[in-house]
């Protein structure tokens, strides 16, 4: 069945992560994949650009279908599929109501972390301001601590039960460690990346370069 599916990747992108533990979650092994680097500009290549005309790496192609989008690919696995593997959408309403809010909400939160993160990247030298790296830092430390309050309710994103929301919320979450946010300051975001990190879905689809190096930045040591 995964044999006409398509994936193009690239290591460490959590976009790219949150497919392949989808794909994993609903036991469809076996997909055609081809990891891309984004050091060498292969994410711009003409078979990207011929999926994804914005030469952005996730492309997902099941059949004629294609699914550029994360999430997007997210949804369209969990419920093209919501019969195998494991169950991603719950059925009760509220359950599932707090599922998506969950999810959309990780929107948010990973832009936050992307503005730390990526500021001196994005941003020319000669533009660049201390004030807007400690804005930047307290609006996400602000967001950091809405989480830490949604995961004292339950173990998982969205509950108690595994979902859809940590498919598409874990891989943020690891990249926020990956850049050595503080464990002993969110105890409770760091509880629940070490209670996944070894889940099968998540630990076989790992991103390889994270194997390879170890977590050098500290960008996140003081958030």
């Amino acid at each position: 069945m995964a044999k006409d599916m398509t994936l193009l990747w690239g290591s460490g992108s959590p976009p790219c992560w949150r497919v392949m533990i989808a794909l994993e979650e609903k036991n469809l092994q076996g997909y055609n994949q081809k990891l891309l680097s984004f050091e060498k500009g292969e994410h711009k290549s003409a078979e990207v650009m011929a999926m994804n005309p914005r030469g952005q790496l996730p492309s997902f192609k099941h059949k004629d279908f294609v699914l550029n989008e994360s999430y997007a690919a997210c949804m369209y696995l969990a419920t093209q599929f919501q019969s195998q593997g494991n169950k991603l959408i719950p059925d009760c309403p509220a359950e599932q109501a707090m599922m998506y809010q969950r999810m959309f909400e990780g929107l948010t939160l990973n832009q936050k972390m992307a503005d730390v993160i990526y500021y001196a990247w994005k941003v020319p030298e000669g533009e660049r301001h201390d004030s807007a790296v400690k804005r930047n830092a307290e609006t996400l430390t602000a967001e950091l601590k809405l989480w830490e309050g949604y995961l004292g309710k339950g173990s998982f994103l969205a509950g108690n039960k595994f979902s859809l929301a940590d498919v598409i919320g874990f891989p943020g979450i690891a990249y926020l460690f990956r850049f050595q946010l503080c464990e002993e300051r969110y105890p409770k975001l760091a509880a629940y990346y070490n209670s996944l990190k070894d889940r099968a879905s998540i630990k076989t689809s790992w991103p390889p370069t994270w194997l390879d190096t170890p977590d050098t930045s500290a960008m996140l040591k003081n958030i």
